[in-house]
């Protein structure tokens, strides 16, 4: 019974939460309906917690009359259905199981504000040199982020190299000869590991680091919850599957972010991250056969392809690379949008954001008109992500190594 009743308050408590954000916005609308930044709030709870929010708003509106009855009724089915759900699935239904203000199950902010001090100025430090000596650097460390995130969670297991008990990560096609950054990684965690041995995760770090990044691009910052614990094992076969491929289609796109619990929002806020970077020709190979005026359609422009086109047949070398951005390539703005809606979206699954479908286009031409807007989503979509699936508690362990598990 104590069971019952606590997770009985647990998902009251977040219901109540998500009702107590929307109580004074009337405009409830769905998570994918593209209006301001206001009326999305609603869309941030999930489905299961907006429906006991809406309950919960019946009984504290309605009088005492048959809908307030029918509300109460309403109310306690959806506790108890909610309950037997949690208690009696394999596996959530998403990763990402919570509300904006809820973010992160055990995550808490300052976890290591008495334990490692420190930790967060070091990690800043060892960015800080990392991208002054090769600004590329910058969009590499958030890509790891993202890429281990979208593989089981954020638990660090893309920087696992290969074992006697498993394929890594790292030689998943995705991966291949394309992430970089693990070297920056092994000196933050060597300093830690110095200071306050066995305390940090390496999981925590790439979130931090994410976090870093943008920042020192000139983006936004967020406070990053912390807590994750370091996997025990990685798999090639689940990278291979789940990292969203630069040539897919929107609705593979989609697919890929709402299997791991994240929304169309979140995937066109989070694609915003290739303001920066670069990419190698043969990740947009398809957008350079569109260089003929037959070719082109309202999307496409003509001269940014037939430049593409230039840079990469100057090279028989697959390691020839082009700016994601080409307008601000080491700057962490909103230029990234302009371009899709010029035509100069560098990768296919980029474009496809403005030319297949019309709730992505229409958060694209937002944020190519309001900076601030597009800063605010981003981060909130990076706290989203970075609570996807982590190993806490006593899950998972705290790595010396980042490479190698204890």
């Amino acid at each position: 019974m104590e069971w019952f009743k606590t997770h009985i308050r647990q998902n009251l408590r977040i219901s109540l939460n998500c009702h107590n954000r929307t109580h004074n916005n009337r405009r409830r609308v769905s998570v994918y309906n593209i209006k301001s930044k206001r009326e999305r709030d609603y869309g941030k709870c999930t489905r299961k917690h907006m429906a006991l929010a809406e309950a919960i708003n019946n009984i504290t509106t309605c009088t005492k009359t048959l809908q307030c009855k029918m509300a109460k009724c309403l109310l306690g089915f959806c506790l108890m259905i909610l309950v037997l759900a949690n208690a009696f699935a394999k596996t959530p239904t998403t990763l990402n199981e919570t509300c904006v203000d809820d973010i992160g199950f055990d995550l808490q902010f300052n976890i290591y504000q008495e334990s490692c001090p420190e930790a967060e100025a070091i990690i800043f430090s060892w960015v800080e040199t990392a991208i002054s000596e090769d600004p590329r650097m910058a969009a590499s460390l958030l890509r790891l982020h993202f890429h281990d995130c979208f593989v089981n969670g954020c638990d660090a297991s893309v920087l696992l190299d290969d074992s006697d008990n498993f394929v890594g990560e790292k030689t998943a096609p995705p991966n291949l000869n394309s992430l970089r950054g693990f070297e920056v990684i092994d000196d933050i965690k060597s300093e830690l590991e110095s200071v306050c041995p066995e305390t940090v995760s390496c999981a925590d770090i790439l979130a931090t680091i994410a976090r870093d990044t943008v920042v020192l691009s000139g983006g936004p910052s967020w406070e990053v919850q912390m807590g994750r614990k370091d996997s025990l094992s990685a798999s090639k076969a689940a990278a291979s599957n789940n990292i969203p491929a630069p040539n897919s289609t929107m609705a593979t796109l989609i697919a890929n972010f709402q299997n791991v619990g994240l929304t169309l929002d979140d995937m066109v806020a989070l694609s915003g991250g290739h303001t920066i970077g670069k990419a190698r020709c043969s990740t947009f190979s398809s957008r350079l056969q569109q260089g003929t005026r037959s070719s082109n359609g309202p999307d496409v422009d003509l001269d940014f392809i037939q430049s593409l086109q230039r840079l990469c047949s100057e090279s028989e070398s697959t390691t020839t690379l082009a700016h994601l951005d080409l307008a601000t390539p080491a700057t962490f703005d909103n230029q990234y949008y302009i371009n899709l809606l010029s035509g100069e979206g560098l990768l296919p699954s980029d474009q496809a954001l403005v030319t297949d479908d019309e709730r992505s286009r229409g958060l694209v031409e937002s944020y190519a008109e309001d900076p601030l807007l597009f800063f605010d989503d981003f981060k909130n979509s990076m706290l989203r992500m970075g609570s996807l699936g982590p190993l806490t508690g006593n899950s998972g362990e705290i790595r010396r190594n980042c490479r190698v598990v204890n």
